[in-house]
């Protein structure tokens, strides 16, 4: 069942021309289309069903720094402090607090990682990430349970509400001038003297100069249509969300088998921190080598199965006529059934660490589909062989917490504004290069 999402109204009309189409209404999409709007630049934003309506709505709701890639931690730093003053910046309430965060260890061999990332990655950038002792973990986790070998701690990372911050964001972005287009499925784009010239909707075409794929999971067959080949997967997730409970911790934090997240209705997010279903579909054989070693690194925590998504995604075309349905029109929100075992698994997991879980009521449950690549590190970035066309997709999970500061680098990139972190690491064209890009062993 998908989660309760703030609704944003569509505007009635469809422009004739802008500056820049934004395709996609989550996080990365319309934290785009703010920073361009806030500049003055004419900007539309299209959404193929509801803003927030996929992943942008369904993951965890952490915003952190901690644990990330080491090339994304300048952007997580700048998300971080754009996610402090967000509720002013848009005048509506994203759910953002500095919380802190928790990654407890149960074995010493875990704490041996999350020692490495800080010495490597956390101190050089000068994170006040730290590791608790025993004692300390009981002190900052008030009622934790079990033995626990350590854990890591970043006090200044932080919490938002998933289904609340994106359309406050999108309605943000109204307010500077954006137009907000839902239910209205980007069919394509068109170029003249090959950059691009404008994109076809299914309200009618729009010209423009430039183009934004932030489209997730969907971004992959978008520019498949015209031949830029995108390496990009997909991993299914499941989430919960409790009714308000007591004696929970306000830290959020993850162990063996569980993450948790306090909402501010009291209740908490509950998921599995590490188990998640990869669905084997046709681009599981066409990028199999681009993901192998991403495979090899993470198979212990990755269930792959063979099913219905094989056969749905193998009849889906792969290329359309402009002036017919398209297949985002037929999907206006993926709304997959969550994993069941996985999230017994991590009730189970928060009941042990947390004993004021027992009495814990599920509310609903959902399943959500993360676009990964194959290192893990999020695309941010215009593409050579299309003028014009710039792509924002394969947060890999870590699109919500990072989500501001992308959308504030690619409204950088598109203008031409020097950008507010080194864009290289997330350039396109990395995937063209060798060896094949594979994630850090730190995150």
């Amino acid at each position: 069942m998908a989660p309760r999402v703030d609704p944003v109204a569509s505007d009635e009309r469809c422009p004739d021309r802008t500056s820049v189409v934004v395709i996609g209404g989550g996080i990365i999409g319309t934290s785009t289309a703010f920073f361009l709007a806030r500049a003055g630049v004419p900007v539309v934003l299209c959404e193929k069903g509801t803003i927030a309506g996929e992943q942008s709505s369904r993951n965890w709701g952490w915003c952190r720094k901690m644990g990330r890639d080491p090339v994304e931690i300048p952007l997580s730093v700048e998300a971080m402090r754009l996610w402090g003053g967000m509720n002013e910046m848009v005048g509506a309430e994203t759910g953002f607090r500095r919380c802190g965060i928790v990654y407890l260890c149960k074995t010493e061999a875990e704490l041996d990682k999350r020692e490495a990332w800080l010495e490597e990655a956390g101190r050089p950038h000068q994170l006040d990430s730290r590791l608790l002792t025993r004692q300390e973990i009981a002190a900052t986790l008030p009622g934790v349970s079990g033995e626990w070998a350590g854990a890591l701690y970043t006090q200044s990372d932080g919490r938002a509400e998933p289904q609340r911050a994106a359309p406050a964001i999108a309605n943000g972005a109204r307010a500077h001038g954006a137009t907000v287009l839902t239910h209205c499925a980007v069919r394509g784009i068109e170029t003249t003297g090959g950059r691009i010239s404008g994109v076809v909707t299914e309200k009618g075409r729009i010209a423009c100069d430039s183009v934004v794929l932030a489209g997730g999971i969907w971004s992959r067959l978008f520019a498949g249509s015209f031949g830029v080949t995108l390496p990009q997967l997909k991993v299914m997730s499941s989430v919960m969300r409790t009714e308000p409970l007591e004696g929970g911790p306000e830290v959020s934090c993850s162990g063996q088998g569980f993450g948790i997240r306090r909402r501010l209705d009291g209740g908490y997010n509950v998921a599995n921190w590490s188990d998640n279903v990869v669905d084997i579909v046709p681009d599981s054989f066409r990028f199999f080598a681009d993901f192998l070693p991403a495979l090899r690194q993470n198979h212990s925590s990755l269930s792959l199965r063979l099913g219905s998504a094989f056969l749905r995604e193998a009849r889906m075309p792969r290329r359309w006529a402009l002036d017919a349905p398209s297949p985002f029109e037929q999907v206006r929100t993926y709304d997959p059934p969550p994993y069941q075992p996985i999230l017994d698994k991590a009730r189970a997991s928060v009941t042990a660490a947390f004993p004021a879980f027992r009495e814990m009521k599920v509310a609903e449950s959902w399943g959500g589909v993360i676009d990964v690549t194959p290192d893990a590190v999020p695309v941010i970035s215009g593409v050579d062989a299309v003028p014009g066309f710039f792509i924002a997709t394969g947060f890999s999970g870590h699109g919500f917490g990072i989500g501001p500061g992308a959308g504030r680098l690619m409204a950088q990139l598109v203008t031409g504004e020097t950008p507010v972190v080194d864009p290289t690491p997330f350039r396109f064209g990395r995937y063209a290069e060798r060896p094949r890009p594979r994630p850090s062993p730190l995150a």
